[in-house]
């Protein structure tokens, strides 16, 4: 019969006869409330054409919404730690690369890169992706979601877009 031990005992120990190459396994970290206000305005486009496209959006004054944002992470099992990543640092990077550049801002007149980019949710998910690649350990992010609405959700992994 085998001996079963529970999760919170001393003895537990779940990285323990893994084989060597574990697999990769995905992390997600659904952490951040972000809370932002932006401009839908391309300055490609006409007032009429840009009222035609983003609609209540294109409020001169911008809109205001409050995001969630989900990061995943993945890669092997650390054989002694027993995690794909330690989710204290990724709690720090996504600090250092969401909130403290988005966060409580006005988008179109705070962040440099949106002074160029219109600052639709497809663009705010690369943005934020772009800001992880450079904190993250080579190859561990694997996507990023920022839900403006429970049906406007988009998913970016790297060059890879989609929208749900």
């Amino acid at each position: 019969m085998e001996r079963r031990i529970p999760w919170n005992s001393k003895e537990f120990r779940p990285w323990q006869g893994l084989p060597r190459e574990s697999p990769n396994l995905e992390v997600p970290k659904e952490l951040l409330d972000v809370a932002f206000s932006a401009l839908g305005h391309s300055k490609s486009l006409s007032d009429q054409e840009n009222l035609k496209l983003f609609g209540k959006c294109n409020n001169p004054n911008g809109h205001g919404h409050n995001y969630k944002v989900v990061v995943t992470v993945r890669g092997e099992i650390d054989p002694v730690s027993g995690m794909v990543m330690n989710l204290t640092d990724l709690k720090e990077y996504m600090q250092k690369a969401i909130m403290e550049p988005l966060d409580h801002k006005n988008l179109d007149e705070d962040v440099p890169y949106f002074s160029e980019v219109v600052s639709t949710t497809e663009n705010v998910a690369v943005f934020i992706w772009d800001n992880l690649q450079r904190l993250l350990p080579q190859g561990i992010l694997h996507k990023v979601e920022v839900h403006e609405t429970e049906q406007n959700v988009v998913v970016y992994k790297g060059e890879e877009r989609t929208v749900k």
